[in-house]
């Protein structure tokens, strides 16, 4: 059966697309699409909230954990510790933290990391609320405008916060006056600061300390202001005595810094931050320090230097006008001309300022020529005992009247020479050298034979003394000498019978009375005969009848009748 041409358009019709319209979409697809909004936000959320991501670096990770060890500031959490690893050197750690957005305007230059955990020093104890909880990191904001992501822990809290009122500066010393961090600054005793900053400098051989002073005795700091190491106790024995000084006792344990205005010197301007002072290691070698105008003389010692040292005082009439600087010095240089000795150079100072005197008034050239003048007046220098403890020396300047006018300018390794004299210890030395040539000039040998006879004499005329000794011992022990007293007394009992027999009724008395009557008689009778032949004594011989004198007749005649 044919198909018709209506059949087939129909046909065609039935097989060809239909436009229709779409039906509106499901509602079962709004839970996954909100489902994923609030993912999203989600994940937004907590990006945004955890804040940025900083870098750590330190020398050690002791008590560091990843994921545990927190950051605080204020007691108040600010980060965590995410991860900790070598650095590429494995010269330190590096940690990476997730900060909180709330510690981002904190993340500038100046602020500063420190690990908290249990310490005991100088301070005392400090961290033990982390011996439970663990160590931590305290964030210490700073006041820069610049932000950091990368910053440097340290292992000792901060001596001041970044932003402390005070003032920063810097102290160089020699490697034996090195100080810690922490280390006290002390002023007569009360501490004013700490040190923040230690290293050491290889090229230069010195320690450079970084050291804050806090407000407000950062204005006692000025131009004239001189630093020393206190190690506690300084002790000194020298030729100027005993010294004692006790600092505080944190200084005692650990040392410290002072400071402090010279008497000779002004109290000076005040200086600003990061200003460098020298670090002295006592508080004799800081005021040493500020005589920086002085004249160099050389002393040429002809006796010993034993006991002089550098540092000892020189002084005139005990008042110090100066240092010995070196001893010896420059040994190796040549001799004057005329020196027939070899002397020992001491090089000394001479600075006026230690009288009072101003270094814009000094005038070095008219101090030396006023001691030009004062040699040729006399002028020496010696060396002196100023302990006799320690023996310690001393330069002593003192006018020689002997000497005046005899000065010769002299010159040792392009210094002038200091005239000197003989020391009281040469003195004495040379007197008893004298002494000793004298004692041996003398003739011991007649000396020592009249002492041997001498003593040869002592000793016979002991031995007399002894023997006489011996004498007089048996004398006494003798039984006729022991009875003598008693026969004394005897005596003296018959003495006294006797005269009592004498007395003027006895028998005796009457005859002896008598007696002396008859003579006294007797003498009267006698006196005429005695005054006639007292006046003409041939009354004894001769008629006493007055007449010629009788002429002797010749011999061999007869008389006449």
């Amino acid at each position: 059966m044919n198909d018709t041409p209506a059949d087939n358009d129909r046909d065609d019709n039935d097989h060809r697309a239909r436009t229709s319209r779409q039906a509106p979409l499901s509602p079962i697809w709004i839970v996954p699409i909100v489902a994923l909004l609030i993912g999203a936000w989600l994940i937004y959320d907590n990006y945004a909230s955890q804040g940025p991501m900083i870098t750590l670096t330190m020398d050690s990770a002791d008590g560091i954990e990843a994921g545990s060890t927190l950051i605080k500031s204020r007691n108040v959490e600010v980060g965590q510790i995410e991860s900790v690893s070598l650095s590429d050197d494995r010269s330190h750690v590096v940690m990476k933290a997730r900060m909180k957005t709330q510690a981002e305007p904190m993340l500038v230059e100046d602020s500063s990391f420190w690990v908290v955990k249990p310490r005991i020093g100088r301070e005392g104890i400090s961290g033990l609320n982390t011996v439970l909880s663990g160590a931590y990191l305290q964030l210490e904001p700073g006041r820069s405008e610049e932000e950091a992501r990368s910053f440097e822990v340290r292992e000792q809290p901060p001596v001041a916060a970044p932003g402390a009122e005070g003032l920063r500066i810097n102290l160089v010393s020699q490697v034996g006056n090195a100080l810690s961090v922490g280390d006290p600054i002390t002023f007569q005793g009360f501490p004013v600061g700490r040190v923040e900053k230690a290293d050491f400098d290889i090229e230069d051989q010195e320690m450079q300390h970084r050291v804050f002073i806090e407000s407000p005795y950062h204005r006692l700091i000025t131009r004239n202001t001189r630093f020393w190491s206190t190690s506690g106790i300084d002790f000194s024995l020298d030729s100027q005595g005993v010294n004692l000084q006790v600092e505080s006792v944190e200084a005692l344990l650990g040392g410290g810094v002072t400071f402090g205005v010279p008497d000779d010197l002004p109290q000076g301007d005040p200086v600003s931050a990061d200003t460098t002072f020298t670090l002295h290691p006592d508080e004799k070698s800081a005021r040493q320090g500020t005589f920086d105008e002085y004249l160099e003389y050389v002393l040429l010692i002809e006796n010993t230097v034993r006991g002089l040292s550098k540092g000892a005082p020189v002084e005139f009439r005990g008042v110090r006008i100066g240092t010995v600087a070196s001893v010896p010095w420059n040994f190796t240089a040549p001799q004057p001309d005329g020196r027939d000795r070899l002397a020992i150079p001491v090089l000394i100072r001479i600075e006026p300022q230690r009288l009072g005197i101003d270094s814009q008034e000094l005038d070095l050239e008219e101090w030396k020529a006023r001691f030009t003048r004062l040699f040729d007046r006399g002028l020496r220098a010696s060396l002196k005992s100023g302990s006799l403890l320690t023996g310690a020396l001393f330069v002593d300047l003192t006018f020689d009247e002997q000497r005046a006018g005899e000065h010769t300018a002299e010159t040792f390794a392009q210094r002038d020479v200091f005239p000197t004299t003989s020391t009281g210890l040469a003195q004495i030395q040379s007197q008893v050298t004298a002494l000793l040539d004298k004692l041996n000039g003398l003739e011991i040998e007649p000396i020592l034979a009249s002492l041997d006879n001498n003593l040869a004499t002592s000793n016979t005329m002991l031995k007399e003394v002894r023997e006489l000794s011996e004498s007089l011992d048996a004398l006494v022990n003798d039984q006729d000498v022991r009875d003598l007293p008693g026969n004394l007394n005897a005596t003296l009992e018959d003495l006294q019978t006797t005269l009592q027999g004498l007395s003027a009724d006895s028998p005796a008395y009457r005859e002896l009375t008598d007696t002396l009557d008859q003579v006294e008689r007797l003498m009267r009778d006698l006196q005429p005969a005695a005054r006639k032949i007292s006046q003409d004594p041939r009354a004894l011989l001769l008629d006493t009848q007055d007449g010629e004198d009788p002429i002797p007749r010749a011999p061999g005649t007869r008389s006449q009748p």
